[in-house]
């Protein structure tokens, strides 16, 4: 059943950088339509995730030296003034938000075949110039340059809206959270050259990117010691974690160089950064490799060079996609290696409430949004 495509829509509008307060919910917001080689999808469900939070605070200005503690996120840091949010180029406001999607396309452009009406899709949330070959420079990021899924409808370039398969046993809510969390994850592994045998150490476990490296990395038949507070151990065990660290252990570096026998890590997959980024670098093996796509503890960290040169460590930074980075992670979904973890799921009119609750860090895996919906229900 198709219900016809309204003219206007529910959507959150991001109206500056800063606090809560920047965000409008608002039932009166045009619905955008496909340009020539584009896609409308109606949003089912859309991920909430640090990178969204990061970007309405004005978290990724390097002016700002602290993590992403909750109090800053809901404020702001006072990063308001144009061309000062450091995403390469800066933000038009008011700006649609969202860059965990997943929905169903409802109409194409020219030159999109419009059998693809009716696909279940998640968009690839980069944007890419078809000149780039190597997929490391992005045109865009939906949410920031692009207006995203915080809303019932979403336009987005054809090949940024990835198929899922219909037989693909998991709701809107999970699958909105594969994009931004679940994509971050496969990419740092798919970059680092997760392979079996590997010990892994994954920090901020619990998250919405923590909770995906871990079955990533389970499923790829690594060894997996996980990093989160006590309270969630057995949750993050339940999602393939071999060891849990207690991140507020006195000597958690220490605690995980007794999980291991004392045999050296091969991988770190860091989402935290901040002061515990030293010590676990100590415990990389010659020829380590540590990747990072967060810093959620703190940006500001300490690096003794000769620790990455006389140990042959190599590093690696993850933000833009792979183009095998969605398909992979769909791959796995589709055999049941790994599970979205969703924490819970809200009502899109409630988004402050749920980032306040996401900022707190008392969830497991991620946070889901669902727009008012126009046909089946999430």
């Amino acid at each position: 059943m198709t219900h016809p495509i309204p003219t206007h829509m529910a959507a959150v509008l991001l109206t500056g950088y800063g606090g809560l307060d920047k965000l409008q919910y608002r039932e009166d917001v045009p619905v955008p339509r496909p340009a020539p080689g584009e896609v409308l999808i109606q949003v089912r469900a859309a991920g909430i995730n640090n990178t969204d939070i990061n970007t309405r605070s004005g978290w990724y200005n390097q002016a700002v030296k602290t993590g992403t503690e909750a109090e800053g996120a809901q404020s702001g840091f006072a990063v308001e003034h144009a061309d000062s949010g450091d995403w390469g180029s800066d933000i038009r406001f008011p700006r649609i938000q969202g860059a965990d999607v997943a929905g169903t396309i409802v109409a194409v452009g020219t030159g999109v075949d419009a059998q693809r009406i009716g696909e279940r899709v998640i968009c690839d949330p980069y944007f890419h110039a078809q000149e780039d070959t190597t997929s490391l420079e992005s045109t865009g990021f939906l949410g920031a340059h692009r207006d995203g899924g915080f809303a019932q409808f979403t336009v987005v370039p054809a090949g940024n809206a990835i198929t899922v398969a219909h037989d693909l046993p998991l709701t809107d809510a999970q699958l909105a959270t594969v994009p931004c969390s679940g994509g971050t994850a496969m990419n740092m592994m798919l970059m680092a050259g997760l392979c079996a045998g590997d010990r892994v150490l994954v920090t901020g476990a619990s998250g919405g990117v923590g909770s995906f490296l871990v079955q990533i990395a389970r499923a790829s038949g690594a060894t997996v010691i996980a990093i989160c507070g006590a309270s969630k151990r057995e949750a993050v065990l339940a999602l393939g974690a071999h060891h849990v660290v207690d991140r507020a252990a006195s000597d958690p570096a220490g605690a995980v160089r007794a999980c291991l026998g004392d045999a050296p890590l091969t991988l770190i997959a860091d989402v935290v950064g901040g002061d515990a980024f030293t010590p676990y670098l100590e415990l990389l093996a010659t020829g380590g490799r540590y990747v990072t796509a967060g810093a959620i503890a703190g940006p500001m960290v300490t690096l003794d060079l000769r620790t990455l040169y006389l140990k042959s460590l190599s590093f690696f930074g993850s933000s833009v996609y792979r183009r095998d980075a969605l398909p992979a992670l769909l791959a796995l979904l589709q055999r049941g290696a790994v599970l979205p973890a969703v924490a819970d799921v809200r009502p899109l009119a409630d988004i402050c409430q749920a980032q306040r609750e996401f900022l707190d860090k008392q969830h497991i895996g991620s946070k889901v949004l669902l727009p008012p919906s126009l046909a089946r229900p999430a």
